[in-house]
């Protein structure tokens, strides 16, 4: 691996890990707490979007009203301006929950989708173990 400097001449900068990265994303937005996130949609003020994998949806249950969207699938299933959209998906203005298992591979799906310009999107803290956890409904 070479350590020559780049086109600006500069040193490279030593790659990120996986937590520091996490901090970042996460310092760009505010996450929701489950109980928020529960009232939200309550309330028609957000959409859940669960994108755990089918094993996970099958052992520990889904969350009533959630959209399951496959990580691979989100962006081109929540931009307002794309051809295999949501129908709910109609807005950039609209509040997005991404759902994982335990609230680290949203963090990253929400910043993808406010480089999208959903700038509302956001992720649950803790996941759907937390949601779980917080005696919020499960099917």
């Amino acid at each position: 691996m070479s350590t020559t400097p780049g086109p600006t001449g500069r040193d490279p900068q030593p790659p990120l890990g996986i937590d520091e990265l996490l901090e970042r994303v996460r310092a760009g937005y505010e996450r929701i707490e489950p109980r928020e996130a529960y009232e939200a949609a309550r309330a028609g003020d957000a959409l859940l979007v669960d994108i755990r994998y089918a094993a996970l949806r099958e052992r520990d249950g889904l969350i009533p009203g959630a959209h399951i969207v496959e990580r691979n699938e989100l962006e081109w299933r929540l931009d307002p301006r794309g051809s295999h959209r949501l129908p709910e998906a109609t807005s950039h203005a609209l509040r997005i929950v991404v759902i994982c298992n335990e609230g680290y591979a949203s963090s990253l799906a929400a910043q993808s989708l406010q480089q999208l310009g959903l700038h509302r999107a956001t992720d649950l803290v803790g996941g759907f173990q937390a949601w779980r956890g917080a005696g919020l409904p499960v099917v």
